[in-house]
């Protein structure tokens, strides 16, 4: 059996792919790793926050870079994965972490809205994983096994949020999927989980945080008494990326502040 290193957090010498890593939860896993050594390949679409994240990392002295990347798009994920590996020669933990939301009364909902949050929440996570798996597969087969697969799903998939029907869609099959692939990929020593984020105050969702009846509903049930930020979501993806997790798989761990057991 593979003896633990005496520091289990330490992720000197892995790299990590973080997609929509340039704001909110992705910028929380990136801040993370880089703390405990990771190197980090941010993917975004936003070349002017790419840039910014990129010097704001770069001060925890590992190496960073940014690829301007839109994951609904099958033929920018397989590029920009390509050039990932060309830049880092090796992708240790993926997190497919780009989503998008759009609300409003289901029976009114557009073909075109539904179309682009699956686009961007499940295909994009799709394409990222199928490159990141094959990956860590030959990898293995080449007599190096283990990686990391990380999701990111939303206590949206639990629990019913009325007006955001494809949102919550996407993010329960968010959860099969990570379950699924946790036994397909197991026998190469790759984990694959999810991670459920509660009510997490970003630039995505600081509109509804500002609203005093809202905050008045939603903030008295949460037991810490607070909006989650993107600090909170450092020591999950440090856990989950280091070796301190290498026997856990095919989870779904919530980041709520206890929302959903109150």
């Amino acid at each position: 059996m593979q003896a633990m290193s005496k520091n289990l957090f330490d992720l000197s010498g892995k790299v990590a792919l973080i997609t929509g890593g340039n704001s909110g939860i992705g910028l929380g896993f990136a801040e993370g790793v880089a703390k405990q050594g990771a190197d980090v390949c941010i993917w975004g679409r936003n070349t002017e926050k790419n840039a910014t994240v990129v010097e704001q990392l770069l001060e925890f002295g590992t190496r960073v870079h940014a690829i301007e990347c839109d994951v609904s798009i099958e033929a920018e994920v397989d590029r920009s994965f390509a050039q990932t590996l060309e830049i880092f020669g090796r992708v240790d933990s993926c997190f497919a972490n780009s989503g998008v939301a759009k609300s409003g009364r289901f029976e009114e909902f557009s073909t075109e809205d539904w179309r682009h949050v699956m686009d961007v929440n499940l295909d994009g996570l799709f394409y990222t994983f199928r490159c990141a798996a094959k990956h860590m597969r030959q990898r293995a087969e080449a007599g190096d096994p283990g990686g990391r697969l990380i999701g990111t799903s939303s206590l949206g998939a639990l629990m019913g949020m009325a007006r955001v029907e494809a949102y919550a869609a996407s993010k329960g099959a968010v959860i099969s999927m990570m379950q699924a692939l946790a036994v397909e990929y197991a026998r190469y020593g790759v984990t694959a989980n999810s991670i459920l984020p509660g009510h997490i105050e970003t630039a995505m969702t600081k509109d509804n945080y500002a609203n005093e009846k809202f905050a008045n509903a939603i903030l008295p049930r949460i037991p810490l008494r607070r909006w989650g930020d993107r600090s909170d979501f450092e020591g999950i993806a440090v856990y989950l990326m280091s070796e301190a997790s290498r026997y856990h798989t095919g989870d779904s761990l919530l980041i709520d502040g206890g929302f959903f057991l109150y």
